[in-house]
């Protein structure tokens, strides 16, 4: 289908729009109007709607119409990374970064990554992966993490609970029961983002000062989606209040 368009460089250029087009609507749960993929996209709501008349003839599966918005069918799929420069420049800064912050895990599975991505992009893109116009800088006396950060991981995605010993920034000792929902990724430390049992309510651990933890074999029993959707109401309510605070001071 789209992958056959490799004529001229304004075709070219409608081609690379299409497939904007099927990313655009791929990323968003609900139906998108053809003036906000227009906004995005740079160009007239009067193409977006023939080129989303095109992709429907090609049998890519939108549904939606004009004024109301279009969403596209679960299950479609592109050729394999069909990417563009930004995109493989997006993809080598953001595995640099993981390759430098992440556990060891993770540092390898971001530079298979990237063996895999130049062993199927267009030759003509390849040197964006031998000579990155971008770099993420390396983190410097980063503090070791003293939690098995795969098992955390796998914790989290199967709401595994964890027994932990934590210290706090003045070395004071707590026992926690915590359900983990998320790992926030800084500059220079990890954090732990978890309904806590003992606060009975949101805390955040930094992997550096855990002093002993178990994988316990319950699991909590709210839907982890669910928790982060209140972990994030509740920072949003946080920063709302220091946000008013901060100008009410001015």
């Amino acid at each position: 289908m789209l992958s056959g368009v490799i004529c001229d460089g304004a075709v070219m250029r409608r081609a690379d729009r299409l497939f904007r087009i099927i990313q655009v609507l791929r990323r968003k749960k609900r139906p998108i109007t053809a003036n906000d993929i227009a906004e995005e996209l740079e160009t007239s709501v009067r193409t977006i709607y023939r080129d989303i008349a095109q992709l429907m003839a090609d049998r890519v599966p939108i549904r939606g119409e004009a004024g109301i918005g279009y969403v596209l069918d679960e299950g479609f799929d592109m050729p394999p990374l069909m990417l563009t420069p930004d995109e493989v420049e997006a993809a080598m800064l953001g595995a640099q970064w993981v390759a430098g912050r992440g556990d060891s895990a993770l540092a390898r599975a971001a530079n298979d990554l990237l063996a895999k991505i130049g062993q199927v992009i267009p030759e003509h893109l390849r040197p964006l992966l031998v000579e990155p116009v971008m770099s993420a800088p390396p983190k410097w006396n980063a503090p070791a993490d003293t939690i098995d950060m795969p098992g955390l991981r796998t914790a989290i995605r199967t709401q595994g609970k964890i027994g932990l010993f934590y210290r706090d920034e003045n070395g004071a000792e707590t026992q926690r029961v915590i359900w983990p929902i998320a790992v926030a990724y800084f500059d220079a430390v990890r954090v732990i983002v978890a309904w806590c049992e003992l606060r009975q309510g949101f805390r955040h651990f930094r992997t550096d000062r855990i002093a002993r933890y178990e994988f316990l074999e319950a699991r909590y029993p709210t839907a982890r989606a669910r928790l982060k959707a209140q972990w994030r109401k509740e920072m949003m309510a946080t920063m709302g209040r220091r946000s008013s605070a901060h100008a009410a001071a001015k």
